[in-house]
């Protein structure tokens, strides 16, 4: 079991917002009969006697041909949290146990390519400077970029992906948490998409003006005018619209909405575990129709099946109840339409077995194990997601001919 040696106030402040929403709720019917078919009798037992996964040659070989592109991973918060948001303090090319994520355990996971989170609380729409501490975060990934030349390099399209994981380099891409980064203006997407960011999650804990939350209370029944607005402006620029954190109803107006296939970039399945943040079978179908991809969150109280948290609310779960939310995710979406958003370094517990960053290619041995190919592991790791954002770059591309012609 994993436990963090060091939780920062402010870290601790971070989950607070989530931790408020805990809840179990009620199952519906459909959770309650899906739950024998996703969480199995060994799955369930107890954490003491998991089945400990050892990675195989051949698990090994299929995990480093592919190409894992993690969607969401909060290293540069805790750069800024306990590092003074600077690498000479927190030198990332050393062991950091204090962290998920450090150079030599992206290697080791075989990382290529990462959607780091500029996240921000979403306390900062109140006092009005969302975007300039957004804009602070994202000179902290820029930082990372200078320092470590050899390691990684900032991607702007899908074919700088290509190009720089086939260099040994690990593509990296932002990607913003909370739509109240954009403080109300249009204008300021653009302004983000051109520091290079490349997703944006519509809300963080808080529901805003526009768009609905997860864990709040409704204030725009979903989307509102200027809602719809930015969806289509995000469809325009090329950026995919990340739905984890979203209300259910906010779920289904955007992808009825956009034009370009969406994200889920770090959440997990309801049916498995009703907690809010999660997302409702309904939606998984309809994000296969839309073309999207829902990337799987490995924080503990996303991922332990609801029947655990009923009998210990401080379960961390272990790496197979991971798996069951990939293989319940793969049977109601589809496998074009799951991928990994592993939330490292933005949450406080993680199930055992998948401690940090090294620990992705138990993931694929789990997977070869329950009997899946490496065409499905490699869809998985990063195929799907490579595919949604070169169909978001060529809605961009469709949508500024259009404006064209008019």
């Amino acid at each position: 079991m994993f436990v963090r040696p060091l939780i920062s106030s402010s870290f601790a402040c971070r989950w607070t917002s989530h931790m408020r929403f805990m809840s179990l709720g009620t199952l519906s019917l459909g959770a309650l009969l899906l739950l024998p078919l996703c969480c199995p009798a060994d799955v369930q037992a107890d954490e003491s006697s998991e089945r400990v996964v050892t990675v195989s040659p051949e698990a090994s070989d299929v995990h480093f041909s592919g190409m894992l592109f993690d969607g969401h991973n909060d290293l540069p918060w805790m750069i800024r949290d306990i590092g003074n948001s600077s690498l000479d303090v927190l030198d990332i090319s050393r062991s950091q146990p204090k962290l998920h994520t450090d150079i030599e355990r992206l290697r080791k996971g075989g990382v290529k390519a990462q959607f780091w989170s500029v996240y921000v609380p979403a306390e900062t729409d109140a006092t009005g400077d969302a975007l300039l501490q957004t804009l602070s975060q994202i000179s902290i990934v820029r930082q990372m970029m200078t320092r470590y030349p050899e390691t990684f390099e900032l991607a702007a399209t899908s074919r700088d992906i290509e190009r720089i994981v086939a260099s040994g380099k690990i593509a990296s891409m932002m990607g913003v948490e909370g739509g109240h980064c954009i403080q109300g203006e249009l204008r300021n997407l653009s302004r983000l998409y051109d520091e290079g960011c490349r997703y944006m999650t519509l809300t963080h804990s808080k529901s805003l003006d526009w768009a609905d939350a997860a864990t709040d209370q409704a204030r725009a029944s979903g989307l509102s005018e200027f809602g719809r607005a930015v969806i289509l402006e995000m469809n325009r620029l090329g950026m995919l619209i990340d739905l984890s954190h979203v209300s259910p109803e906010t779920m289904r107006q955007a992808l009825a909405l956009s034009r370009a296939p969406i994200i889920f970039s770090h959440s997990s399945a309801l049916a498995i575990n009703n907690h809010p943040r999660n997302v409702p079978d309904e939606i998984l179908a309809q994000t296969a129709k839309n073309g999207g991809v829902v990337m799987v969150n490995f924080f503990s109280s996303f991922v332990v099946p609801t029947e655990q948290l009923r009998k210990n609310a401080k379960a961390t779960g272990t790496i197979h109840d991971v798996v069951d939310h990939i293989e319940h995710m793969m049977r109601i979406a589809g496998e074009d339409h799951v991928g990994i958003g592993s939330d490292f370094d933005g949450v406080p517990r993680l199930p055992s077995q998948l401690e940090d960053v090294s620990t992705y290619p138990r993931i694929t041995q789990e997977l070869m194990t329950r009997g899946y190919n490496r065409s499905q592991i490699h869809k998985l790791l990063g195929g799907n997601i490579m595919r949604v954002l070169k169909k978001a770059e060529e809605v961009a591309v469709m949508m500024g001919e259009e404006e064209k012609r008019r």
